[in-house]
């Protein structure tokens, strides 16, 4: 059943989609299943949500749950380390501290895609 009020925190920080969340909220529901150590693409989550890669970086840069949502885990299509608000040189930091491997300024995909 809708909330009322449209908050959702609790669902979205749970990975849960409901009834009645907006567009945003259901990518940053998608984003909060991502484990520690894993990756996806703005593309696996646009298709999950039949959507464009650029409606999902738009509600990433937005994200108001970072980083408990963990918007630093999505990369471009060909693992390239690209949107983060807070800076690439972050985004490579948090995620080589989760173990994801980097090589030049792309995530080894084939090891850390969910």
């Amino acid at each position: 059943m809708p909330k009322a009020s449209g908050n959702y925190e609790s669902e979205i920080r749970e990975g849960r989609i409901l009834a009645g969340m907006t567009f945003s909220q259901r990518v940053w529901a998608l984003t909060a299943r991502i484990p520690r150590g894993r990756v996806v693409t703005y593309g696996d989550l646009a298709k999950k949500l039949k959507s464009g890669s650029r409606a999902v970086g738009y509600a990433l840069h937005r994200n108001p749950y970072a980083p408990q949502v963990p918007c630093h885990r999505v990369v471009g299509s060909d693992g390239r380390l690209v949107g983060f608000a807070g800076g690439l040189p972050a985004k490579r930091k948090l995620l080589e501290s989760e173990g994801v491997k980097i090589l030049g300024e792309k995530v080894d995909l084939a090891g850390h895609r969910v």
